[in-house]
């Protein structure tokens, strides 16, 4: 399939975009370039790269607003876990269906999760057409009958993965250091190396986690994972809140990419991350930014999250500068393509056909004196007119196939999981 954005600003110039099968194949001047078997009118709109959303559990939107304003522990133990241990493979079908509604409604086409029934999770992704990382949730619980189910379970799972389209990519997923044992995390460690994988896990989250980290192994988290040769250029470390400087060093030493979670942080009060230390280590290229689940955000729009990333370290820091809004757009687009390693996260020929169009003619976004300003400081989710992922048409006009119908099963699928625990 082509298709032909005709008259769109790129760059803040209005250009043609030719797009062919999966690919941008060309940009040309207004009134140049090549026909296309679909044409999109792109006069007042803007083009820009899809964003990445690089950490979240996407069925966990079936718990949104469910269990809110308690402290984290207290809220995986009493709230999360019980309440996720009655899903089913179908119930994280409809959860992950309506994330991926969510998130192409707001311009995101890729995400990256570690959530249960992985099956039900890359069902929902293959049919909805936009991209992602999708890891099992790995825990054994330091047991180790559990531990060889759980490898057997990626093993097989992996294989799997071979026959989905190649916009899902299958990842490891062990969930942090609390919850593996160091055997596991060794087999994890081992089978990505083998396969070249990616490995997604929660690290250094809470200074709880330090704590027993260092009471457990007399190191703290980072130092710990190094310790076990664990961390690579394919660790992909969510969160990283709490870290000391050797640490600092440590993550740059392995290339380790981090993902930056602002308005989980803040909701959960697990911290702030340094963003301006991890800057100054040289890691700002890997670092990326992602929203957590709707359990602890409540929503999957990538735009509110490059918000509240420039204010929070502005904030905190006391400096206007920290983190300008090229940089947390950046942190949304070009720096999670590297960290996922696709050819993605800019406008431009040769690159994957990922392509949202905003509407320049909503509120938030007049008058257009800095488009990147704009985006980051003023736009949301419904500033998104168009979605283009792979070189398919999953939005337009605002209007994606089917939601109506995920709306409805996913929010049935939700109140009956609630309505189980009561």
């Amino acid at each position: 399939m082509s298709i032909r954005i005709k008259n769109v600003l790129v760059e803040g110039k209005e250009r043609n975009i030719y797009i062919a099968g999966n690919l941008i194949e060309e940009i040309s001047e207004v009134g140049s370039g090549k026909e296309a078997e679909f044409v999109i009118d792109g006069k007042g709109k803007a083009a820009i790269p899809g964003l990445f959303n690089a950490h979240t559990h996407a069925a966990m939107t079936l718990l949104r607003g469910y269990a809110d304003d308690v402290p984290l522990q207290e809220w995986l133990s009493t709230k999360i876990w019980p309440l996720e241990a009655r899903m089913t493979e179908e119930d994280v079908y409809w959860g992950t269906k309506l994330a991926c509604l969510e998130m192409i409604k707001s311009g995101t086409i890729f995400f990256n999760d570690m959530y249960w029934h992985w099956r039900g999770s890359t069902r929902a992704v293959a049919e909805t057409g936009i991209r992602a990382a999708l890891s099992a949730v790995f825990i054994d619980g330091f047991d180790e009958e559990r531990a060889r189910e759980q490898m057997r379970r990626n093993e097989g799972l992996y294989e799997e993965s071979k026959k989905l389209p190649g916009r899902i990519i299958f990842a490891l997923g062990p969930h942090a250091i609390y919850t593996v044992s160091e055997e596991s995390l060794c087999w994890v460690r081992d089978f990505a190396e083998k396969h070249d994988l990616l490995v997604h896990i929660h690290l250094s989250e809470t200074k709880g986690e330090v704590e027993e980290c260092i009471e457990r192994y007399g190191m703290r988290p980072v130092e710990y994972l190094d310790s076990i040769a664990f961390l690579s250029s394919r660790t992909i470390a969510c969160h990283c809140v709490h870290l000391s400087s050797k640490e600092l060093e440590l993550l740059k030493q392995n290339d380790v990419k981090i993902v930056h979670n602002p308005v989980s942080n803040m909701k959960l009060a697990a911290g702030r991350m340094l963003y301006e230390e991890l800057k100054k280590a040289g890691l700002y290229s890997n670092i990326a930014l992602g929203t957590d689940g709707c359990a602890s955000n409540n929503n999957l729009d990538m735009f509110e999250e490059m918000k509240i990333a420039s204010l929070v370290h502005k904030s905190f820091s006391g400096d206007p500068t920290s983190m300008p809004a090229t940089e947390a757009f950046e942190l949304a687009t070009r720096n999670a393509a590297k960290t996922f390693r696709l050819n993605s996260g800019v406008i431009e020929a040769g690159r994957l056909a990922d392509v949202v169009l905003l509407d320049l003619k909503k509120v938030e976004l007049v008058p257009n004196h800095n488009l990147t300003s704009n985006i980051v400081y003023s736009a949301n989710g419904s500033c998104v007119d168009t979605v283009i992922c792979d070189g398919r048409m999953l939005m337009a006009g605002r209007k994606v196939e089917g939601e109506e119908e995920i709306k409805e099963k996913a929010s049935e699928v939700a109140y009956e999981l609630v309505k189980q625990g009561v």
